[in-house]
């Protein structure tokens, strides 16, 4: 999707019908810069996009049931009817497209009536002349960019960093799947499982009287699967809450000076905590994996210890000796000279002694053999000894980690109890609350514990009655094909799962890396952000070869979410150029549309940012402020420059500052007196030589 130009009327503070904004999307050209102050409109017009595709809104965007401008509506007629439009042009595919979303109103005598939005089309043809789709136009958009991915393609730069917060990874996760075609996959696994359902009934009313009660009990066990897991739906849900409630309330704990202390200690011992508790998890993994890997070294010690017994006998034997070999003398007989040069003829006394030493060598072969052996076998004996030793310091590692989370776990349990026995009446019953909270927590987690074993003990016994039904002796042919059909549809089930599995695994951790990239491109700090099974975006950092999780700032965590935009925009890229390799549509153009990218960012990374940006997409539309614009971002950006805009906004305020910016050796207008009561905005463009 490359957008090509976008226009108003009414909509919000933009009076009337505006002027058709092209937008730039060549290849070296490919920003359009739109500059405006706070309150001239740029968060309107970020809005407008998302209006007209998705009819979905930003966080910042207030009072969105007010889309109408004002002044549009004091200057009609009582029973007259204002429009409200915005109309946007995209190429995709070589094929053009404009889409118009519409909404009325009605100045009624008393009060302003809001009518439903309407949503119009146009395609165009190989003629050039305009068409209406033969698909709904919702459908035709979300094909070409779904509307959960929006968001990533159209946000709010000042509230950017709301992506990593813990109640978004359902919807990073749900995003993905539409990245990786994933839902394509889900979509034929749960088809796939109503045809096998269908096809066990079909078997229930052929099959012998063992057949049909097998299937029951199976029936029976995949709908106690079914429940349980909408009931760990629920409990995901729950949990999700109860976290978002804690961190409020812990929050509003922190507010409170009498507390504040106490509660940023808490919070900083709780961080320590969980990096403790996950340090503990990969260290026991970690000696899972030693033991898994190496702990057959400790089993072979007796056959060590027998085979060196073997090889002693047999050189107190004289089987197995060291010096002349046995090949070494046959040579020498069958060359019949000897190294000393005397002649070895047969019968010979010299060929007589060389005879003797051939009963008293070895084999060369046999005792390379056995040295090759000895060998490894030491280098097990070694491997056990320093299995050992690696076992006992993970063993230390274990217990001192253990420790340290029960020493931190006493301080916290000092700090809730002064909390909760505190004078102030506000700070105890904040904490009481945060006691009910973390006991529930505690009760939902157990739940989902015990729930997750359930369901893995029904999985083996449904496993079990299929391997039953499938041995059963069928006398009928009908039995015999239903059957086939059964087990090849579970066969294609457990073979898409397990693509879908590896896809998702193998994408996450392709997007963790590609954030991990462009972060420590732009960030000075060194740490390191993660993307864990669950997609949630966290920041670690790494000390003394332990990672722990970072307290982000705002700033950090608008880094962190810039860096997760990038990721995204990329990996989707690159999906993309893979299905057009696969003689699909080429649908690898994407645009970015971001207001106020730079936020409150200190000068290094708002550069690093700005030399970033207009590498993530084929196509980068960014609103900033004059402020935001200056100094080394205008100097990263300008030469990427294809189109470029001011809003102008007109105060109503008496003694409104007029204010200007300087673009291409020309002044144009921020704000200006407005000619009337009403504030509004005009959009001018600024005229560079390229």
């Amino acid at each position: 999707m490359k957008l090509t130009s976008i226009k108003l009327c009414n909509f919000r503070s933009f009076y009337g019908t505006t002027p058709e904004m092209n937008l730039a999307g060549g290849e070296i050209h490919n920003t359009t810069i739109i500059h405006g102050n706070n309150g001239a409109g740029k968060t309107s017009l970020l809005n407008a996009f998302t209006w007209v595709l998705y009819e979905k809104f930003s966080a910042a965007f207030a009072s969105t049931e007010q889309l109408v401008n004002k002044r549009a509506i004091a200057e009609a007629e009582r029973g007259q009817t204002i429009e409200c439009w915005v109309e946007v042009g995209w190429e995709h595919d070589v094929t053009r497209y404009r889409v118009k979303r519409s909404c009325r109103v009605y100045k009624n005598a008393s009060e302003i009536e809001a009518g439903k939005t309407q949503l119009t089309m146009w395609v165009s043809g190989d003629d050039g002349k305009w068409n209406l789709p033969t698909q709904p136009p919702e459908d035709i958009i979300n094909q070409i960019l779904p509307a959960s991915l929006h968001q990533y393609f159209f946000f709010d730069g000042e509230r950017i960093e709301e992506i990593v917060r813990s109640d978004k990874k359902a919807e990073i996760a749900e995003a993905t799947k539409i990245f990786l075609g994933v839902e394509i996959i889900e979509r034929s696994i749960t088809h796939l499982k109503g045809a096998k359902k269908s096809l066990e009934t079909e078997l229930t009313a052929i099959g012998d009287a063992e057949t049909k009660q097998l299937l029951r009990q199976q029936e029976k066990l995949e709908r106690e699967i079914d429940s349980i897991t909408k009931r760990q739906s629920e409990i995901e849900q729950e949990l999700e809450y109860q976290q978002t409630f804690k961190k409020e309330t812990s929050n509003r704990l922190r507010e409170l000076s009498a507390a504040k202390e106490l509660q940023e200690r808490r919070q900083n011992l709780e961080s320590q905590k969980e990096a403790n508790r996950e340090e503990l998890r990969k260290t026991r993994e970690a000696l899972k994996k030693l033991i898994s890997a190496r702990g057959y070294t400790v089993l072979l010690s007796d056959t060590t210890t027998q085979y060196r017994k073997i090889v002693d006998d047999l050189k107190q034997r004289g089987e197995l000796t060291s010096g002349i070999s046995r090949e070494f003398i046959n040579e020498l007989l069958k060359s019949k000279r000897c190294i000393c040069g005397a002649d070895l003829n047969a019968g010979s006394h010299s060929h007589t002694n060389v005879e003797i030493w051939l009963e008293r060598a070895g084999s060369s072969t046999v005792e390379e053999t056995a040295i090759r052996m000895t060998a490894q076998v030491d280098e097990i004996d070694k491997q056990a000894i320093v299995f050992w030793e690696e076992v006992d310091r993970e063993q230390v590692r274990i217990e001192q980690l253990r420790q340290t989370i029960s020493q931190i776990e006493s301080e916290l349990d000092s700090i809730q109890e002064r909390l909760r026995k505190d004078a102030n009446e506000e700070i105890s019953s904040l904490q009481k609350r945060l006691d009910g909270i973390e006991t529930k927590i505690d009760e939902l987690n157990r739940e989902q514990g015990a729930n997750q074993q359930r369901i893995a003990q029904l999985k083996i016994e449904i496993d079990a009655l299929s391997k039953q039904i499938a041995k059963q002796k069928f006398n009928e042919a009908k039995q015999v094909l239903a059957q086939r059909r059964i087990n090849a549809t579970q066969d294609a089930i457990e073979r898409l799962t397990e693509v879908k599995n590896r896809q998702e695994k193998q994408f996450r951790l392709q997007l963790e890396k590609r954030v991990q990239e462009i972060f420590t491109e732009i960030s000075v700090t060194p740490y390191i952000p993660k993307i864990s099974d669950k997609y949630e975006l966290t920041l670690v950092e790494n000390t003394a070869g332990m990672e722990a999780p970072v307290a982000a700032s705002t700033g950090q965590n608008q880094i962190l979410s810039l860096s997760f935009i990038a990721s995204i925009i990329d990996r989707v890229r690159e999906w993309s150029e893979k299905r057009k390799m696969m003689m699909l549509p080429d649908s690898s153009t994407f645009p970015i549309v971001m207001d106020s990218p730079f936020g409150s960012l200190d000068e290094i990374s708002r550069r690093h940012i700005a030399q970033t940006i207009p590498k993530l997409a084929n196509q980068l539309i960014v609103l900033v402020t004059k402020t935001q614009w200056r100094g080394e971002v205008e100097e990263e950006i300008a030469e990427k420059i294809g189109r470029e805009y001011v809003l102008t906004y007109y105060s109503s305020k008496p003694d409104c500052e007029q204010d200007y910016i300087e673009l291409g050796g020309e002044r144009y207008p921020l704000v200006r007196q407005s000619p009337n009561e009403f504030e509004y905005t005009e959009i001018i463009e600024v005229e560079r030589d390229r």
